[in-house]
């Protein structure tokens, strides 16, 4: 009983029980880890693969800018490397006598070549201008209002896309001669006002914001026209960026032997295109004349090249 109790006084008994109660007490539970089972996709391509499609794409590249190649070649070769057959892509002898010569060409016909310049700008300037304002302003209540017949009028947007501009040629100069504005330039930029392609593709993109942005400036006590203006409009920079690239290329090509009849009023499209139909003596001239006509849409494009590759690739916002 002494040995105990010195056992009890010097702790070994409580220290025994501990270690006891610490072998029959059960461990902690810990909860199994998560698995991952994020899928990694793995390219199945081989080297060769990517060889020969890099190879593909190369042959594709060169043949779409082939065309491109030979205006700009064109354009410098004096009038023997034009007519050479079989003809050549590359010239041998660059020269500017052919920009010369449709300067020379532009200058003794009797509208100044500066004033089929001004028109090109107005026709151009305003059409593209008005198509994108008012297809935006016309997208906006498609794509972040409720109204009745909103669903008739966006698919008879959709169906106006199907005609082509030949099946609509003739209404359209009816209506032109009825209201009084044949003759002008108003046609050819009023007619740009109503493409239902903007409308289209800005009503899409602007499905894309959060309405939640919208929403919150109505909160703040922004107007309709705040939210639009300064909310809407800088958030679809890209789209209304591409949509004045398409529209510009459209504006540049148009001639409006359609609509206008007077020499002063036309654009500079159709004075390029008589000088290029002037046969055999104009052929350098004619040639510089594509060159103008190509360059023009390509380097509006590359200006903006950016901001199109943006919209084409863009994923959406979500709430």
């Amino acid at each position: 009983m002494a040995a105990n109790t010195s056992a009890k006084t010097l702790g070994f008994g409580k220290a025994k029980s501990d270690k006891a109660a610490n072998d029959n007490k059960k461990p902690a539970y810990k909860p199994p880890k998560a698995k991952n089972y994020k899928h990694v996709k793995k390219l199945n391509r081989s080297k060769a693969g990517n060889g020969i499609l890099f190879f593909f794409m190369v042959i594709c590249g060169i043949f779409m800018a082939l065309p491109l190649v030979m205006i700009a070649n064109n354009a410098l070769k004096p009038l023997d490397e034009i007519f050479q057959y079989p003809p050549k892509i590359f010239v041998r002898n660059p020269s500017l006598e052919n920009f010369s010569d449709l300067f020379v060409v532009m200058n003794d016909s009797w509208v100044p070549f500066s004033r089929y310049v001004l028109n090109t700008i107005i026709i151009t300037g305003l059409g593209t201008f008005g198509h994108v304002i008012v297809a935006s302003l016309c997208a906006y209540p498609l794509a972040k209002h409720e109204f009745p017949g909103k669903k008739i009028l966006f698919s008879l947007v959709v169906m106006s896309m199907m005609f082509t501009w030949q099946v609509t040629q003739i209404p359209t100069y009816l209506i032109v001669s009825k209201i009084g504005i044949n003759n002008t330039q108003l046609p050819l930029i009023l007619i740009a006002w109503q493409y239902g392609m903007g409308l289209y593709l800005m009503k899409q993109f602007m499905e894309q914001l959060p309405d939640s942005i919208i929403e919150s400036a109505r909160l703040d006590g922004a107007t309709e026209w705040q939210i639009f203006w300064k909310m809407v409009m800088p958030n679809v920079k890209p789209a209304w960026l591409t949509l004045a690239i398409f529209q510009f290329q459209q504006m540049w090509g148009n001639t409006g032997a359609a609509y206008i009849r007077s020499e002063q009023l036309k654009p500079l499209q159709f004075a390029l295109q008589n000088i290029a139909a002037g046969g055999t003596a104009r052929a350098g001239a004619a040639a510089a004349v594509s060159f103008i006509i190509a360059a023009v849409p390509i380097i509006f494009f590359l200006a903006c090249q950016s901001q199109i590759i943006e919209t084409m690739t863009t994923s959406g916002m979500k709430n």
